[in-house]
């Protein structure tokens, strides 16, 4: 199991990496056994073929040299023997021999050439293979002393053996460069959908035209399908959320009409009171049908953003602590009355439970981090997840005596960072003790 999972680490994880290495490995693969067989098979054999005939010309040689009556008469008949053989042959009686074998580590028929003559001659022997990559220096034993050959290499090896070697790289190169370019065409449209989904993850809607191989056409087609259910549930919602609020509108601006025509009293200012209460019910209303955003991305400076909120809180009497972490921040495409409306509920949330508020900006590569905390009470670790969704209201785990809401803070907080492709997490604040709101939004 451990060895699987680190081969799974060591996969590519990109769908072009992977489908490039399950086109090249089996080539790649098919090249090395397709090597080994020829060197082993038709390398090596010729080249032990080839050595073995020339050999038995040395053998001939040899016993040429032992035969001779005097050693002038061998050096003589070396002599003739060496222009009808194409050798170079001389007798040196003084040069003692040791036996070895002088060879490059990458000359592969170099080995399968000494071992074959190691094996036909079966006499005490030295090969130099290095001193001239196109002749071999053979120095072999006999009764009158040493045999020094000087033999043309190419009589022992093949001749250009590499150049089906060349061959076959050379065109599965050729081949692997055009399967890697129509693989690339075949991954692009994937690629776009990929893209066009992402972006409509944010809020964004990219161009997008399926193309490419049926499986592919098909994706894209349910893409696009559901795309068009999604921008019209979100449309039939907004206009839903906005003809309600926009019909109770009607007669709560008569009740008011009719309020104000009363005599001043007690029983007229618990109405008025309920009426605004109920007008900004609506107004909660409104902005959850707009959670989904309905402005357009645009470059916008965090640090500023974040500054405004805290200038507008101050405006209205209340105080809000901003800290700024990372940088430098610069412009971060994202939705700026979609988030500043975020932002400003988890402000107002924290202001209406805690006496003391702090906005955090945190900035890094990848995200940016608007952390609103406050010394509330908090929420229950077990009730965080119940309170982001939309109406629901926990009073009694916050503040009773601070006034509720219509519990849709949180939820049109979390709606606005998911148009974005961001989150909204919940937990406790360690500086200030009480709850600790994190919206993130990706750069």
């Amino acid at each position: 199991m451990m060895e699987m999972q680190w081969l799974r680490r060591g996969l590519p994880r990109g769908l072009f990496n992977r489908a490039l290495l399950i086109l090249l490995l089996p080539i790649l693969l098919l090249q090395a056994v397709i090597a080994v067989v020829f060197i082993q098979r038709h390398f090596d054999g010729v080249t032990r073929q080839m050595t073995e005939a020339v050999a038995y010309e040395i053998l001939y040689a040899v016993e040429t040299v032992e035969n001779a009556a005097s050693l002038s008469d061998a050096a003589r008949q070396l002599e003739m023997l060496a222009v009808p053989l194409g050798l170079f042959l001389t007798l040196d009686p003084d040069t003692p021999i040791t036996p070895g074998l002088k060879l490059g580590f990458w000359d592969l028929s170099g080995r399968a050439l000494a071992d074959e003559l190691a094996r036909r001659i079966a006499r005490p022997m030295a090969i130099d293979l290095m001193r001239d990559d196109k002749v071999v220096f053979l120095h072999v034993a006999t009764a009158r002393g040493a045999l020094l050959a000087e033999i043309p290499r190419r009589r022992m090896v093949a001749a250009n053996p590499h150049l089906l070697l060349v061959w076959m790289l050379g065109s599965s190169a050729v081949l692997s460069a055009i399967a890697i370019a129509f693989l690339r065409n075949q991954i692009r449209p994937i690629r776009d959908l990929a893209r066009a989904a992402e972006a409509f993850g944010k809020g964004r809607t990219l161009p997008f035209r399926p193309r490419g191989a049926a499986e592919v056409r098909a994706a894209g087609a349910a893409f696009l399908a559901m795309r068009a259910r999604i921008e019209r549930q979100i449309e039939q919602r907004t206009r839903m959320l906005t003809g309600v609020s926009h019909d109770l509108r009607t007669p709560l601006t008569r009740i008011r009409l009719a309020l104000a025509m009363m005599e001043p009293g007690p029983e007229t200012e618990e109405i008025a009171s309920d009426i605004a209460e109920m007008e900004r019910m609506l107004d909660a209303f409104l902005a959850f049908a707009r959670g989904d955003g309905q402005d357009e991305p645009a470059p916008v400076d965090p640090a500023s953003l974040a500054a405004r909120i805290v200038a507008d809180a101050a405006r209205m009497g209340r105080e809000v602590e901003l800290r700024i972490e990372g940088g430098p921040p610069g412009p971060v495409a994202l939705r700026p009355a979609t988030t500043r409306r975020a932002v400003q509920n988890l402000i107002d949330n924290a202001l209406a439970h805690g006496r003391r508020v702090r906005l955090t900006l945190r900035l890094s590569p990848q995200a940016l981090a608007f952390v609103v905390e406050d010394d509330g009470p908090g929420i229950p670790p077990e009730r965080r997840a119940e309170a982001l969704r939309p109406f629901v209201r926990l009073d009694e785990a916050r503040n009773q005596d601070r006034g509720g809401g219509v519990g849709l803070g949180l939820a049109i907080a979390l709606d606005a960072a998911r148009a974005q492709g961001g989150g909204l997490t919940l937990d406790d604040s360690a500086d200030l003790g009480g709850l600790r709101a994190t919206l993130t939004l990706p750069r």
